[in-house]
């Protein structure tokens, strides 16, 4: 958190989370990943704490640069490891683009920059279960769900927060005429 405090990652306001939901707190991982120095090091933290595999994926955009560290600090003389994204279709469904493919039997953890309910996670570790990959684990730098996020395999992530978040309707944040900033990265829900 002291990476995020001194980037200017690490905001107080009304903010309009990725998932609709809304929090007085966000964590901006792009302000602290634009450094490759910080990248690097939490890639290799990542790495080191998930099982070995063939592949790393990510969901895009927030986890392109954090997956790519993890691959990156997972490939070794001996093996490489390749580092995949996965984009959201016209329909906004969740699939492989970019003549990215994956074969059954392969290996997979799934990397994001920041877990408020897990969605789009589960959404990449479903797209590659149904393709039959393994998915050993997944990872995140920031875990904002104080750690209750089920994603159906073993998770790791570099700091645990629990951050109120309110449903839009219940936001008392709203209900005190607060304007709302929506500074991720994909449109809400």
């Amino acid at each position: 958190m002291h990476v995020f405090r001194e980037t200017g990652a690490y905001l107080k306001g009304h903010f309009r989370l990725t998932s609709g939901l809304h929090s007085n707190e966000y964590l901006q991982c792009a302000l602290v990943l634009q450094h490759p120095a910080h990248a690097e090091k939490f890639g290799r933290e990542l790495a080191s704490r998930l099982p070995a595999c063939d592949m790393v994926v990510s969901p895009a955009v927030g986890g392109l640069i954090i997956g790519h560290e993890v691959a990156s600090a997972k490939t070794t003389h001996e093996k490489s490891v390749r580092f995949l994204f996965t984009e959201r279709d016209a329909d906004g469904k969740m699939t492989l683009r970019r003549g990215f493919s994956v074969a059954p039997g392969e290996t997979a953890i799934v990397i994001e920059d920041v877990v408020t309910t897990g969605g789009s996670t589960r959404e990449v570790i479903a797209l590659l279960q149904a393709a039959g990959v393994s998915v050993l684990g997944a990872g995140s730098v920031i875990d904002r769900s104080g750690g209750r996020v089920d994603l159906g395999v073993p998770r790791v992530a570099l700091a645990t927060l629990d951050v109120v978040s309110y449903p839009p309707e219940d936001c008392p944040l709203c209900k005190q005429g607060l304007p709302v900033v929506k500074p991720g990265s994909r449109p809400t829900k």
